[in-house]
């Protein structure tokens, strides 16, 4: 990883802004960002918050080797990997990929990848509250 990257699970509401000023560099062309947010509904639920759950030093790890592999396979200046943890109510940031490089085509692609790979590899748990009950939700990204 390099210096300005950022790996962390945080408990408080992300500063997407903050994050963005702090990977941007005059040499950057490109800033690319994806930021979860809360959904009002779950598999034809109405879905009225979550919770996420995590244990920090083993997801920041795997938050880590995900950030390197980027950087092995895109020219990418930094890069930030941010999720949050605890009672999220609807609309709120749950994670925020953020990548910054000279060009748009790798910060698109690093940004998509870290998504993609933090889904399927970081150990963060999610619990959807819902009318009547709860549940955990397991699965891919794609089926959340």
């Amino acid at each position: 990883m390099a210096p300005r990257d950022v790996v962390r699970i945080v408990s408080d509401p992300i500063d997407t802004s903050a994050l963005m000023a702090s990977l941007r560099t005059d040499a950057c062309g490109a800033l690319a960002c994806f930021v979860g947010v809360v959904r009002d509904h779950h598999a034809g639920r109405s879905v009225h918050h979550l919770e996420y759950e995590a244990y920090p030093p083993m997801a920041e790890q795997e938050m880590r080797r995900i950030v390197e592999e980027a950087r092995e396979r895109w020219p990418i200046e930094a890069m930030a990997l941010v999720h949050r943890t605890g009672r999220l109510e609807i609309g709120e940031a749950s994670v925020v990929i953020l990548v910054a490089s000279a060009h748009r085509r790798a910060a698109l692609d690093a940004c998509d990848y870290g998504i993609e790979r933090l889904k399927k590899t970081v150990p963060i748990w999610k619990k959807e509250f819902f009318e009547g009950g709860d549940a955990w939700v397991v699965g891919d990204a794609r089926d959340a």
